[in-house]
């Protein structure tokens, strides 16, 4: 088999690790000594249209894997982008306009593939340029209120029409989007793109091309009408029916993962002495509240921050931009940085992801700031 397509093929388990999924497991069962609740409780505090979502769209992404057309699309690509910073700033701006268009997470799933097999065709920083697409996802994203799940939410507790939200987040959008680009014209240098030693590519299958493609557009469908269990009986049924390899290449372990961070995190705001401190804390705000909402993104992640905090805050300007800055930094401000590592297999995913974010979080908070004292 090409190396390509066997490179491509690698077990998440083994490329990822799992290390996250064994803490979470723990802290799941610390919850359930010392806070105990009825079995079906724990299923109710699961977001299920969300885990739906993403196994859909992870299987059809493998889907899309196992057609050949990512290595063919690959190739195609080096034959026209020379330079690495180029092909940087090609892939990111990519991310960042697809994030605003189509959710953060869709966009993930559309980009990160695709650069996992331009790495195996080419010398690449694959790391570094899957982290640099989680951070574009998360500042694009954040433009529109189709954007991404807080922006849903926080758009229908305003009232803002679509371009009104769009207008209150071009400020803040604009600043991260400035140091994103800054932070690919330093870090990737603009050298020749390397190419590996040829290898025999792996043929493009286009009926199951055509299926994943057509399997995706019925499931956004599904998606929209609120249709979760018929979309997903599709997908894995013609999948099971045509091509039943796909679905042994989907990331199970990435589902249990989101289903046990909706668990602990929601637990972990249920606490009295959270719910208690909140009311104390002078953050109704302004700058308080920005920076609140940054600060609790990176303890429950930024979706549960922004429900949390929508009672105690009542600038939601501020509360919108803190939990979109607050996707940056700790690896669980934003679901979409745990999909981008898991969908890229990388051995040391999240050393390498903090190294980029946590600096990127601090310039981009310090630099939104202004905005709020202004």
């Amino acid at each position: 088999m090409a190396a390509t397509e066997s490179a491509a093929s690698a077990a998440p388990g083994e490329a990822g690790g799992n290390g996250l999924l064994w803490v979470l497991l723990a802290v799941a069962a610390a919850f359930a000594l010392l806070r105990p609740r009825a079995p079906m409780d724990y299923l109710r505090l699961v977001d299920w249209q969300t885990v739906g979502a993403l196994a859909g769209l992870l299987a059809i992404t493998q889907g899309v894997e196992k057609s050949g057309m990512l290595q063919s699309t690959a190739q195609r690509l080096l034959a026209r982008t020379t330079h690495l910073r180029g092909l940087a700033l090609l892939l990111v701006a990519a991310a960042a306009l697809l994030s605003a268009l189509v959710t953060n997470d869709v966009s993930l799933f559309l980009l990160v593939p695709l650069t996992r097999v331009l790495a195996t065709q080419a010398h690449l920083p694959l790391a570094r340029l899957v982290v640099l697409e989680a951070l574009a996802v998360n500042a694009g994203s954040a433009l529109t209120p189709i954007g991404n799940p807080q922006n849903l939410y926080l758009w229908h507790r305003s009232g803002e029409s679509f371009f009104g939200f769009v207008g209150m987040m071009a400020p803040t959008v604009a600043i991260m989007l400035f140091w994103l680009f800054v932070a690919v014209w330093l870090l990737v240098p603009r050298t020749p793109i390397a190419l590996k030693s040829a290898s025999d590519a792996a043929p493009v299958q286009p009926r199951l091309l055509w299926l994943a493609g057509a399997l995706f557009i019925a499931f956004v469908v599904a998606l929209d009408r609120h249709w979760l269990l018929a979309g997903l009986g599709l997908v894995f049924g013609a999948f099971l029916l045509f091509y039943p390899r796909v679905l042994r290449g989907v990331d199970w372990a990435l589902l249990a993962i989101i289903a046990l961070m909706f668990v602990d995190l929601r637990q972990l705001a249920e606490l009295p002495a959270i719910a208690a401190q909140l009311k104390q804390w002078p953050i109704a705000e302004g700058w308080r509240a920005y920076l609140a909402a940054i600060a609790t993104s990176q303890v429950i992640s930024n979706v549960p921050a922004a429900i949390l905090l929508d009672g105690p805050v009542r600038d939601l300007p501020a509360l919108a931009a803190g939990v979109s800055v607050g996707g940056f930094g700790c690896v669980l401000g934003s679901l979409a940085n745990l999909i981008a590592l898991r969908l890229a297999r990388l051995p040391n995913g999240l050393r390498e992801f903090h190294k980029l974010s946590i600096p990127f979080l601090i310039v981009c908070a310090a630099s939104a700031l202004l905005l709020r004292l202004g």
